[in-house]
């Protein structure tokens, strides 16, 4: 457990910091636009997808995706919403702990612990959806959407 601890701090302070005063349809636009343009930058396939209270607001597939890729999606956002913490904090816990969402009670056609889908964080709100990436190794997936959560939020909090 101790070898994961400094993640497990790590991925914690993310939700604590990557936390948006307000998220309109239009944020969502800005967002997924960003995530897009930063995969193109960087040469990777991936698709962009973000739902607030259930309504997906915002999707994009580059090439080189499938639809195994919303499965994928689907399933990261599903633990999400069921553990309150981003996938990829739930898939380094769970290994730390050696358990599995199998072991939690869940059914592992439905919920699959791997990096990629990051809560929708609003103040005073608490987590209202999903910033979800998929395409790329999970920790990868994961690093996509909050560097780029982290860039946005700061250019906008000036």
């Amino acid at each position: 457990m101790e070898q994961y601890d400094t993640l497990l701090q790590t991925l914690l302070q993310q939700e604590a910091e990557l936390v948006f005063s307000a998220f309109t349809n239009d944020t969502a636009y800005k967002v997924g636009s960003r995530i897009i343009e930063k995969a193109i930058r960087e040469n990777k396939s991936l698709i962009v997808d973000i739902r607030k209270d259930g309504e997906l607001l915002f999707y994009s597939r580059l090439d080189g995706t499938s639809s195994n890729n919303d499965s994928w999606v689907s399933w990261k956002n599903n633990v999400v919403r069921h553990f309150g913490h981003s996938s990829y904090y739930m898939h380094v816990f769970l290994k730390s702990t050696g358990s599995t969402v199998e072991a939690s009670g869940l059914d592992p056609d439905v919920y699959k612990a791997e990096g990629g889908a990051f809560p929708l964080i609003l103040k005073d709100e608490g987590i209202v959806g999903t910033i979800s990436v998929s395409g790329l190794p999970g920790d990868e997936d994961h690093g996509m959407i909050t560097s780029v959560i982290k860039e946005f939020l700061l250019e906008t909090a000036q």
